[in-house]
């Protein structure tokens, strides 16, 4: 991110802060969850795996970043790289499909609140649970392999701090026609359809909202969701923005300020969205 020693210790600090920040909260929020007999709903059992993943999608990244401006070798393997980029694509994809979830759950709490308990059944969150690890972990395995079957005829430079896979494709002489294939049709399904759920669903939801008389039962139900909403938000903004941005308008330094926010700033984020604008996680 710079070429300047003193800013290099200054950006290993901050980062660092905000790594352990990150852990921290998401370590709370899994451990309240699990403690609190009054959070064992499906909503904070989809909440723990986001906060799960949180931890993964900063870990997968930000300690190599770490490592890298510590020790001043600004390298990694190949198998390095393709080790990192699995594990970016599995629970970045994973976040998306949580988000997809958990909108899916606080739409049925709404429009149908005397069936929830049998529509969101823990038959049924094992299911969404089990269809989240699958899916996602098939798509980053097949990018991995794709990758791996490449070559790479000479040292090149990664523009964001860690292997995505637009950058590593760039510097390789091999063909990559499918695997410029399988980015365009794997990754917009793993990002738009989660996208187009939760759209549908907050559709569903503010039809129910809008029909309720009370100005009192629209602002209750409203905050059920409101957490959910930010986090959605800030996701999907920076995401499209990094990758659905005009290459006449996307930027290196872009490329690096959108992997720095989804990759460390929204992990770091939503364990305090979740826990100050939500009434049962700062209950006692």
């Amino acid at each position: 991110m710079s070429e300047s020693p003193e800013q290099q210790q200054l950006l290993f600090g901050l980062f660092l802060c905000m790594y352990l920040v990150t852990l921290t909260g998401n370590v709370l929020i899994i451990l309240a969850i699990g403690s609190d007999p009054h959070l064992h709903t499906p909503m904070y059992f989809f909440l723990a795996n986001l906060a799960l993943v949180d931890m993964g999608l900063t870990s997968s990244t930000v300690t190599k970043m770490l490592v890298n401006v510590q020790t001043q070798h600004h390298t990694i393997s190949r198998t390095g790289c393709l080790t990192q980029m699995y594990f970016f694509l599995m629970v970045g994809d994973l976040d998306s499909f949580f988000l997809a979830v958990m909108a899916y759950d606080r739409c049925v709490a709404i429009c149908r609140p005397f069936h929830y308990s049998t529509v969101m059944s823990p038959r049924v969150c094992a299911l969404l649970l089990a269809l989240c690890r699958v899916l996602p972990n098939t798509v980053a395995l097949t990018h991995t392999i794709l990758m791996a079957r490449l070559s790479f005829c000479v040292v090149g430079e990664i523009a964001p701090f860690f292997c995505d896979i637009t950058p590593v494709l760039k510097l390789s002489c091999s063909d990559t026609r499918i695997n410029e294939l399988m980015v365009f049709f794997l990754g917009g399904t793993v990002l738009i359809v989660p996208f187009i759920c939760i759209v549908i669903s907050y559709i569903h939801i503010v039809s129910a909202i809008l029909r309720v008389r009370s100005p009192g039962g629209r602002g209750k139900a409203f905050s059920t969701c409101s957490s959910h909403l930010c986090v959605v938000c800030v996701f999907y903004g920076t995401l499209f923005s990094a990758y659905l941005c005009p290459p006449s308008v996307a930027s290196e330094e872009n490329d690096i300020a959108a992997a720095a926010v989804d990759t460390i700033v929204i992990p770091l984020l939503n364990p305090f969205i979740y826990s100050l604008r939500n009434k049962d996680m700062k209950g006692p």
